[in-house]
């Protein structure tokens, strides 16, 4: 499968809007709507798959592995949260060797002490600004096509204020970092100046329920970032979801119902791929009507 080219596209100059993809439910829903690029988020990722909050608890082995479910299952570029790197450099080099292999066209790694915290949540502490530094030469080196864009985050605004936050994003892309993410920025003015002294394509964090204002594409664009994941969407948008679903079973005992919206059977089937199985099925079984 070709996938598109991120490190073209932000060459070109075209503004990247990337959906987080909580679960492969998701994934092929996506495929149906379209997206060129998605976002593989580390909050969400274990969340789904795990149940337990993004805190550093997940290992390199549980994300990857996700990271190369989701590769395989849309037909986007998938732009991938790889945490700290999953320890020192040796762990970062194995990280960026790995997700690139898995598929991933980005992998964005942060500055946090490991183990990490959600970037919106309290209690983040971070590394010395060389030693992310020194992560982003290995990661660069690492990676084994140039079109494989390294992603450098801080997350340093909590702690060493906005100053702070800037002079790493400066650090790292001095590193060699392809793109910069300035985490949890707290306000519009805020975010215009990080485009403004930041002299790199940027990216910018839509985590709905977050620090950031939530801001649309084209404000986005307008402020100077390349770049917007969208990393809660579709997560919080199938929490609530399944919640009114279940209410509505709970207090009515049925599914059956007006006050419930499902996605519908038939098609879900073709998107997750059943033709495929049946049409099998009936040549090599000579099944006449494999849905019976």
């Amino acid at each position: 499968m070709t996938r598109p080219s991120l490190k073209a596209v932000l060459e070109r100059g075209e503004f990247v809007v990337a959906p987080g993809i909580h679960d492969m439910i998701t994934a092929v829903v996506s495929n149906k709507v379209g997206f060129d690029f998605v976002y593989s988020s580390g909050f969400w990722g274990t969340a789904s798959q795990q149940g337990i909050p993004d805190a550093g608890i997940a290992t390199y082995t549980d994300m990857v592995g996700r990271v190369e479910t989701l590769c395989r299952t849309v037909k986007a570029g998938v732009i991938a949260d790889a945490d700290t790197g999953y320890g020192g450099l040796l762990n970062v080099d194995h990280t960026v060797r790995g997700y690139e292999a898995a598929g991933a066209v980005g992998i964005q790694l942060e500055d946090q002490e490991f183990p990490k915290k959600c970037g919106h949540t309290p209690y983040k502490r971070v590394v010395p600004t060389q030693d992310m530094v020194n992560k982003i030469k290995v990661a660069c080196e690492a990676r084994q096509s140039p079109e494989t864009l390294i992603i450098a985050r801080t997350d340093a605004r909590a702690v060493e204020g906005f100053q702070g936050a800037i002079d790493r994003g400066l650090a790292y892309r001095d590193a060699g970092a392809d793109v910069v993410f300035v985490e949890a920025l707290e306000s519009e003015d805020e975010m215009r100046r990080s485009n403004e002294l930041i002299d790199a394509p940027t990216m910018a964090n839509m985590a709905d329920g977050g620090k950031t204002p939530i801001l649309t594409a084209e404000a986005l664009e307008k402020m100077g970032y390349n770049l917007a994941i969208f990393p809660s969407l579709t997560g919080l948008a199938a929490a609530a979801a399944a919640e009114r679903a279940l209410n509505v079973l709970k207090t009515e005992g049925t599914s059956n119902s007006p006050n419930i919206e499902l996605f519908d059977f038939s098609e879900f089937n073709q998107l997750i791929g059943f033709q495929r199985i049946w049409d099998f099925e009936a040549k090599w079984s000579e099944i006449d009507d494999p849905v019976s």
